[in-house]
């Protein structure tokens, strides 16, 4: 579990800009420490924990310390493959749709960092799921990749337009889907 944080981090934790964690930290009311001989600024665990609780922000994202994914796909073996892949991870907290309706309303209850959406669902297409997740600014830092077998290059791009953050084809190494989730959560990769 991570004892120390950066500005960047500590931002995400708890949903406002990094600006935002900055001022607070070159004010004085977030305690931390620079990294000797750089401008970097770092804030301990318990620092941030106390700060949260009085600020009125919900501390449910540290005390987990885990990053909260949605997996929205009506293949139940290849949801299987990912969630066990997810759980031996370790670093993920994970909740399953296998439909559009479904993943609605999740995303709302829910609010995770991340989705891996299905872009081709039996209710609903993947378009339009990443088009109301865009709609609702208390999802703007949740990130979206979609993931189908159609290549349709103008398709890849409609759903970029839509929201989409990244595009993986069918079939992937669930490894590789992971290595990507990390990378769009600036979770450091396994074993760093």
């Amino acid at each position: 579990m991570k004892t120390v944080f950066t500005t960047g981090e500590a931002a995400k934790i708890c949903k406002v800009s990094q600006q935002t964690i900055i001022r607070c930290f070159d004010s004085g009311q977030l305690k931390g420490f620079r990294v000797p001989g750089s401008r970097f600024r770092r804030i301990p665990r318990d620092v941030l924990f106390k700060f949260m609780k009085e600020n009125g922000i919900p501390t449910d994202a540290l005390e987990s310390g885990r990053r909260k994914a949605l997996i929205v796909d009506d293949d139940e073996e290849l949801v299987e493959l990912i969630r066990d892949e997810l759980e031996r991870d370790g670093r993920f907290e994970i909740r399953i749709a296998n439909n559009g309706f479904d993943a609605g309303m999740m995303v709302r209850e829910y609010r995770p960092d991340i989705i891996v959406l299905d872009v081709m669902l039996p209710d609903i297409n993947g378009k339009e799921v990443c088009q109301r997740v865009r709609s609702d600014s208390a999802l703007d830092d949740t990130k979206i990749i979609c993931i189908s077998g159609m290549v349709e290059h103008d398709k890849i791009e409609e759903l970029r337009a839509a929201g989409a953050d990244d595009f993986m084809q069918k079939p992937f190494e669930v490894d590789a889907l992971i290595d990507r989730m990390c990378h769009f959560l600036d979770v450091e990769p396994a074993g760093a």
